[in-house]
């Protein structure tokens, strides 16, 4: 029989991680809630030629394509290049990400809605990518986004967001770097390159990955000259605090105004009248977020610094991605938060509280057929009360229950003897004490 196995870059999830990974989606859930998100959801395929062409070169050759039914071999036939290939036998593809399936069905229910729209998303995505630690073929993405309004105090309350959440995780030392789309266009415009824009951003995003010299390595390969090339080189290496990197970018950029505009929209959100942060987000002019479709302010969290973690969030403003399908006009802003990654961070640094690691509150033990209604009635009693209770129901000897009980790590157990009515007994077993009690008392119980 062949070894059971299953896709590499997918996972099985265990009663403990599970538990934990809800306490991760229900702190960003409330969070949601609490700014006046409304919940949404798609289906896990969308047509291919809804997503091709969205997110890069790169982004494009990682969705998973469905393989269509019927006559596979005639229709590939008809195909004159790879990306007509693809379209042919693969009409279905799995979702890459929430932001492209949330704008498909803007623009469907454009009529529908009241603007602006504020909605929230949590669920599974799927990438080809080189399966490694932190970057999965499938996880789960956790959107927020904002359509319909062109204000900035989007961008501070997706912010704070990010800021709540994850405050409320217990993450310390965690980053918030931003940056902007327009800034990067005027430095394409410094550069005297607008026709490669997306090139150099595509580049210098790459910077935590390949260094200074892959930059460079890569901008040549992308047709950049050595002068060009430093002038980029030189532009992200931008030093000092948020306003000194302000003023020297006001300065850089003084003959381009799409990239003032960008600088300003950068001091509007960091000028610190609207919202105070935790962690106080950061000017970062190395970020670029690959994804053609951002036109203003982008966001990247990095997890706390001696953490090995890639990026655990990111976002930034769409103006125009309804435009994609048909509906131009309708500007956007929106932030993602990676669930798998900010389960390992937490898991590395030993965050999750004891609640997110234990769902058993109080096991009863099987009192043999005899009192199993009187027991019943017991566990139904601690139930209503809230407190997540089991009855053991096989009828065995106590010691094996009670190694049942140790084993999946059940604070306490409950129990009744044959020789002692009208008693319940309680041992609490991390803290190795005993109670004996009437059943009357039992509704006051301290578990």
């Amino acid at each position: 029989m062949a070894k059971l196995s299953i896709p590499a870059g997918t996972r099985d999830f265990g009663p403990e991680v599970v538990r934990k990974r809800n306490y991760i989606l229900a702190t960003i859930r409330k969070t949601f809630e609490l700014y006046g998100f409304q919940p949404l959801e798609t289906p896990a395929m969308e047509n291919t030629s809804t997503l091709l062409g969205k997110y890069g070169e790169e982004g494009d050759r990682l969705i998973f394509k469905v393989l269509d039914n019927g006559d596979i071999l005639g229709r590939a036939q008809q195909a004159k290049d790879n990306r007509e290939l693809s379209l042919l036998l693969c009409e279905k593809s799995l979702k890459y990400d929430l932001t492209i399936p949330f704008a498909r069905y803007v623009v469907m229910n454009h009529g529908k809605l009241v603007l602006p729209f504020k909605r929230y998303q949590i669920q599974p995505v799927w990438r080809g990518d080189k399966p490694q630690r932190g970057r999965y073929r499938e996880f789960y993405q956790c959107d927020a986004d904002v359509v319909g309004s062109n204000s900035l105090v989007n961008e501070v309350e997706l912010l704070k967001i990010y800021d709540t959440v994850l405050t409320d995780l217990g993450m310390k030392g965690y980053q918030l770097k931003i940056n902007n789309r327009k800034v990067l266009a005027g430095l394409a415009e410094l550069v005297g390159r607008t026709d490669l824009m997306i090139d150099i951003t595509i580049a210098i995003d790459k910077l935590d990955k390949i260094g200074d010299n892959g930059v460079r390595e890569e901008l040549a390969q992308r047709g950049l000259q050595p002068a060009e090339i430093d002038t980029v080189m030189d532009f992200i290496a931008v030093q000092g605090s948020n306003e000194e990197k302000l003023e020297r970018l006001s300065a850089l950029l003084a003959n381009s105004e799409t990239g003032l505009k960008g600088v300003e929209e950068l001091r509007y959100v960091l000028n610190g009248k609207l919202a105070t942060f935790n962690s106080e987000p950061l000017i970062d002019l190395t970020l670029a977020r690959g994804l053609n479709y951002y036109t203003g302010m982008i966001v990247e969290v990095k997890a706390p610094p001696g953490v090995n973690m890639g990026s655990i969030g990111g976002g930034g403003r769409y103006d125009d991605l309804t435009g994609l399908f048909g509906l131009p006009g309708i500007s956007g802003v929106g932030v993602s938060f990676g669930v798998d990654r900010i389960y390992d961070v937490l898991e590395e640094l030993q965050l999750f509280p004891a609640a997110a690691q234990q769902s058993t509150q109080v096991i009863f033990f099987h009192p043999g057929e005899a009192r199993l209604p009187e027991v019943f009635k017991y566990v139904t009693q601690v139930r209503e009360r809230g407190i997540v209770t089991e009855l053991f129901t096989e009828d065995i000897k106590q010691d094996k229950q009670y190694k049942y009980a140790e084993k999946r790590g059940i604070p306490f157990i409950a129990y009744v003897e044959d020789n002692a009515p009208d008693t319940i007994f309680i041992k609490n077993i991390p803290l190795k004490q005993r109670f004996t009690i009437k059943p009357e008392e039992l509704a006051d119980f301290a578990f």
